[in-house]
């Protein structure tokens, strides 16, 4: 086998172990598959091998990238790609030592999420006109995308069975088709109620199917046409701030953080595996306060 091969035998282990055992997306695996081939070829051109590249591969190559002109952050994530593949081959034996343990990992600050603040929330939920079949259904989307902070993909995709309105929680199929119970709160469970009772039968003209939020000819919506719901309505309720289809799950979980919860708790009602995903959102809270101090205190 010629040292070619086997590296790419190692690579694709390392992206079985990521999808068999944690559900790593598709996309994801990609990332990672074009960073570690990027640098198999690295070390192919200095005569060096994936296994044993050496410690002062890594930061030459990353000074010459720099001037190259490749972003900081950039670089962060192909480090941090190879630090879990060499991690994942110190652990399954494959090496001895882990070549990137000395290396340093470029400091980049977070960057924060586009939000929305409380005030704004309601008149986004208050956009829709109730009054019509199709305004219940999207009062009741955004009520439950909010309640619940879910990723609008999960959204759409709820069927009848994911509800449970006695119990007020919903059944949601992340990523990595991992399951979570999400508690409703009252108002979200009362716009649902509404919808169910006097918007879902409409618009599904009475015929049996299973999307709970169902798009053009009863089918389940697609993200793209419930994204275009969204910038409809923050016209309506004039927002005019960059709004993105996770927006209101960003608000979710800082809205959450603002009034008291444990950060914990907002990482499993989000679906994060990792709980550094969820610690961006108290780099949002703590922007916030500032904000509010600076707005409010005399000093400011």
């Amino acid at each position: 086998m010629s040292r070619a091969d086997e590296q790419t035998g190692q690579v694709d282990a390392f992206l079985d172990v990521l999808w068999l055992e944690q559900g790593v997306s598709p996309h994801t695996l990609s990332a990672y598959r074009n960073d570690l081939e990027a640098w198999s070829k690295r070390l192919r051109e200095q005569g060096r091998s994936l296994m044993s590249p050496g410690q002062e591969a890594l930061p030459a190559w990353l000074d010459e990238r720099r001037a190259q002109g490749y972003h900081l952050r950039t670089n962060a994530r192909l480090l941090s790609t190879l630090r879990r593949f060499y991690r994942w081959a110190l652990a399954s034996g494959a090496i001895e030592h882990d070549p990137l343990a000395d290396v340093a990992l470029p400091r980049v600050r977070p960057s924060l999420p586009n939000t929305l603040d409380e005030q704004e929330v309601e008149r986004l939920l208050e956009a829709p006109d109730v009054s019509t079949a199709i305004g219940l259904r999207d009062r009741a989307m955004l009520e439950v995308l909010y309640a619940g902070g879910l990723r609008v993909s999960e959204l759409v995709g709820l069927t009848m069975d994911s509800v449970n309105v006695r119990q007020g929680v919903v059944r949601v199929v992340g990523k990595g088709d991992k399951e979570r119970l999400v508690p409703l709160g009252e108002e979200s469970l009362y716009w649902l109620e509404s919808y169910l009772r006097s918007g879902r039968g409409v618009l599904m003209k009475d015929v049996a199917r299973p999307a709970l939020f169902p798009g053009r000819g009863g089918g389940f919506m697609t993200r793209q046409t419930f994204w275009h719901r969204i910038k409809h309505y923050a016209v309506v309720a004039c927002i005019d701030k960059p709004l993105s289809p996770h927006t209101l799950r960003h608000a979710f979980a800082t809205h959450l953080l603002n009034h008291g919860a444990n950060l914990r708790v907002v990482q499993l009602l989000l679906g994060h595996s990792d709980l550094s995903t969820t610690q961006i959102y108290t780099h949002v809270a703590q922007a916030r306060l500032e904000a509010l101090h600076a707005e409010h205190h005399p000093r400011g």
